[in-house]
C-alpha cells in the first residue's frame, strides 16, 4: 500500500474520531469513555494501515 493511500485512510478515519468522540461524550458525559473510544479507533486504523 503506497503512502498516499495510507494518509487517505488516516484522514478518512479522522472524521469518526471527531464526530464519534462528541457523540460518546454526549451519551456518557465523561472523557474516559471518549479516550477508550479513541484508543480503540486508532488501534483499528493502525492495523489497517500497517497491512
Amino acid at each position: 500500500m503506497d503512502i498516499s493511500r495510507k494518509l487517505g485512510i488516516l484522514v478518512f478515519c479522522g472524521v469518526p474520531a471527531i464526530i464519534g468522540g462528541g457523540i460518546v461524550y454526549g451519551v456518557a458525559g465523561s472523557y474516559i469513555p471518549v479516550a477508550v473510544y479513541e484508543i480503540l479507533l486508532y488501534l483499528v486504523v493502525g492495523a489497517i494501515v500497517s497491512k
